[in-house]
């Protein structure tokens, strides 16, 4: 996110001195001077080093042999997760929302997305309703 500032630009400045007084003038060639002012904000996933490919195509996903993985399903509820190895999730259904610890800001993953969890990553998991994925652990070295 960027915010915008305008300040003035003091470009030729002189002092004049009256006695006791001082009388400060300044020239500028613009009124005001637009100056940038960048607050760089990373997105939770580059943060966290979460991955995330999204509208993920039937080709991909015949690659990746997703349709063999594991299945997992829930309703709606809230719980702490935590991963102790890297993780590949495909989104079949439904929505996830995932706030890392320590964090108030959330991501939030739908049907169709293909997430990559790294381990050691510790979220809460925020369900709102039906929600259904297939999942795969990673072996050390695994794409």
């Amino acid at each position: 996110m960027a915010s915008l500032t305008s300040t003035p630009l003091w470009n030729s400045c002189t002092i004049k001195r009256n006695g006791s007084e001082h009388e400060f003038s300044c020239r500028y060639p613009r009124q005001y001077q637009a100056i940038k002012a960048m607050k760089i904000e990373k997105s939770l996933e580059e943060l966290y080093n979460v991955k995330v490919e999204r509208k993920v195509s039937k080709a991909r996903l015949a690659e990746l042999g997703v349709s063999k993985w594991s299945v997992w399903k829930t309703g709606k509820c809230q719980l702490p997760w935590d991963w102790h190895v890297d993780q590949l999730v495909y989104v079949e259904e439904g929505e996830v929302r995932v706030v890392p610890d320590g964090s108030e800001r959330y991501m939030r993953f739908v049907a169709g997305d293909l997430i990559r969890y790294p381990k050691w990553f510790e979220a809460d998991l925020w369900f709102n309703d039906f929600y259904q994925e297939r999942y795969r652990f990673l072996a050390y070295g695994d794409e």
